[in-house]
């Protein structure tokens, strides 16, 4: 069945289309088209749990859940209802809970048919569980198909994926990277890992060529899935990647390269400001496999007590692939995406009021002519005009919407760069990164009470720290200690960054950015204009300087086979050889056309962003971006803070 499931997605260009097509052919029972005899979808319930959630959820609308015959979705462990005459199609982890509920619903003969899909492989002794309770409730013919889909990641855009939302602690930084962790907790988190990891090649239908450094985390994955996916391969009668250059697409003539990488390789780009849209929403924003929450005040309500600001009201805004606008610009700088969103208004207003002209001549016509000729007449005249104006509407509509949905997330962004000053941040950021002159001390801006947040502050001590070859001498880093304290910053992570520093002897690595920078190029004078929605004034228009974060100078050095000092050493696995290869040295000589970089240990937007940038200029080359979490500097920062505390 998984060969039909890969001959299903051969046309399918990117991992994000891959497991939408794995999704529907799972809704429609595990085989390409179900339609009842009136050519209908057949109607059916979808039961899953808070993984299957996150997975559906940036894939699939509820619209194309409805088109698919999806007529309730339900969590599994809510309160559900007897519909004793329609299949349920679940969509759930193998989890010992999962299986005592899903054996209850079969007990209380809940629906007429049960399709059970399970995101990563059962166990046989959970299988027997299952079977037997189908036994005891006489509910064995009603149990229609068991799979194992082999979905356990979260795709978020077509070449970038997460490992898990749910339980994401598991696999954090600070599990990872706990001093006091077990080897038998190491293991769970290790497998946890690998789980989702093999499931992302089994749904990609390829077997990649692993490169990752010596004496990570990374290793230890490394290890673990040339392990998984040797011993599947050997079985050949079961073997999910029998003929895996059925993996069409991008992935088709070649084996993939997947670098693997230690989040402890570059902890200065996780707190790194960011100046471009994606980065910034997440960076400032609730954004969340895909949705944004904003908190939008509806002005002003009198009341006994006099004028007081309304409720706030919260709003979600889905920011997806079918956007147009978002796929364009998320990876521009700030003050360009507040152009275009302007350049966008007055397009429409354009459009709109071209409606409206051609609105006016029809009934202008209809008044005037109609007693002479006769309305029939008339309206034949007219047929192309309301032709134009009717097919106009459904489009203008959308760009209303696209256009009133980014107004509002700009704005929202917008109000963070000026209240924090975060294009300081981020130009001073880059200066020190890159080994720049810098034209205002770091101690006038930590204790500028104007710039920023007590956490904006920590997060550019910390990149000076990481980033700076000598460390600061003991007095100057009381000085800096009590201007941070000053300021209201919890000092607890610099004390984990101290000794994450003294530990990993990488005090070079990391800061090792390029030499380039951004350039401020004076106000754009088109977000000036009084009619626009964005006031820019005092906040500079940074051009971005394209160079290679660490990860990405790292994927290239690998998939290009250049010799560098950075990643001479990485091991080389290869699960199609018959026997592991403990070997530095590759087998294979040609520079690769397709990668995989996975970050253990947690990811970002920047980073993200840096690869696409990067691979723009390669022609014909691909590259996937996935990490274990994904999460903003604030996100890691709560991490690092905890290690401080211990």
């Amino acid at each position: 069945w998984m060969l039909g499931v890969k001959m299903a997605a051969a046309a399918a260009s990117s991992i994000r289309e891959r497991q939408t097509v794995a999704l529907k052919r799972m809704l429609n029972f595990n085989v390409p088209h179900v339609k009842n005899s009136t050519g209908e979808p057949v109607w059916k319930v979808l039961i899953y749990d808070r993984f299957g959630q996150d997975i559906i959820s940036p894939l699939l609308s509820v619209k194309e859940l409805r088109d698919m015959g999806i007529t309730l979705h339900l969590l599994l462990h809510s309160d559900r209802d007897p519909i004793p005459d329609v299949p349920a199609v679940y969509f759930v982890m193998p989890t010992e809970e999962n299986i005592d509920r899903m054996c209850q619903d079969l007990r209380n003969q809940l629906y007429e048919s049960y399709y059970l899909n399970f995101i990563s492989a059962i166990s046989r002794s959970k299988l027997e569980d299952i079977a037997n309770a189908a036994l005891a409730a006489s509910a064995v013919t009603q149990v229609a198909k068991v799979f194992d889909q082999y979905l356990n990641f979260i795709t978020l855009e077509d070449d970038m994926f997460v490992l898990c939302n749910q339980n994401k602690e598991l696999v954090s930084y600070r599990a990872i990277n706990r001093p006091d962790i077990t080897d038998t907790e190491m293991e769970t988190v290790m497998d946890t890992i690998v789980d989702s990891l093999f499931c992302f090649f089994v749904t990609l239908g390829a077997v990649p060529i692993i490169r990752c450094s010596r004496g990570t985390a990374a290793e230890m994955v490394a290890m673990k899935l040339d392990k998984k996916l040797r011993e599947n391969l050997r079985d050949a009668r079961n073997s999910l990647f029998t003929g895996d250059t059925l993996g069409a697409g991008q992935f088709s003539f070649q084996r993939p390269l997947l670098v693997l990488v230690d989040r402890n390789i570059d902890l200065a780009t996780p707190l790194h400001h960011t100046w471009t849209y994606q980065a910034l929403v997440h960076d400032v924003l609730d954004f969340h496999l895909n949705r944004v929450n904003l908190e939008e005040s509806s002005g002003v309500e009198n009341s006994p007590a006099g004028a007081r600001p309304k409720r706030k009201n919260k709003k979600s805004y889905d920011l997806t692939p079918v956007d147009k606008f978002w796929q364009k610009h998320k990876g521009s700088p700030f003050p360009e995406v507040a152009e275009s969103v302007q350049q966008e208004l007055e397009s429409y207003r354009a459009q709109e009021d071209e409606v409206k002209r051609l609105k006016s001549i029809m009934l202008l016509k209809i008044r005037v002519l109609a007693p002479q000729r006769g309305i029939i007449a008339i309206l034949g005249d007219l047929n192309l005009s309301v032709y134009i104006t009717c097919s106009s509407l459904p489009e203008l509509l959308e760009k209303k919407r696209l256009i009133d949905l980014h107004t509002n997330v700009a704005t929202a962004v917008l109000e963070h760069i000026k209240a924090r000053k975060l294009d300081v941040y981020f130009e001073y950021e880059e200066k020190i990164m890159s080994k720049t002159t810098l034209d205002k001390s770091l101690l006038d801006i930590i204790s500028d009470p104007d710039a920023g947040t007590p956490e904006d502050k920590m997060r550019l001590f910390l990149i000076y720290y990481i980033s700076t070859q000598q460390a600061p001498s003991e007095a100057d880093l009381e000085q800096y200690k009590k201007a941070l304290t000053d300021a209201g910053c919890n000092l607890n992570p610099l004390q984990y960054i101290k000794q994450w520093k003294a530990f990993t002897k990488m005090a070079s690595a990391p800061a090792n950015y390029g030499n380039t920078t951004t350039k401020p190029m004076g106000l754009l004078s088109r977000v000036m204009n009084t009619g626009s929605q964005f006031v820019m004034e005092g906040v500079k228009n940074l051009v971005l300087k394209q160079q290679n974060l660490p990860v990405t100078r790292i994927l290239d050095n690998l998939m290009e086979m250049k010799s560098n000092p950075e990643t001479d050493d990485y091991r080389y696995f290869d699960p199609k050889m018959l026997r592991g290869n403990d070997s530095s040295v590759p087998r294979n000589k040609n520079p690769f056309q397709e990668a995989i970089v996975f970050v253990v240990g947690g990811g970002n937007y920047i980073e993200y962003q840096n690869l696409v940038d990067y691979i723009k200029g390669k022609q014909g080359k691909h590259v996937l971006y996935g990490c274990s979490e994904l999460f903003n500097a604030t996100q890691f920062i709560k991490q690092v803070k905890q290690f401080g505390q211990s």
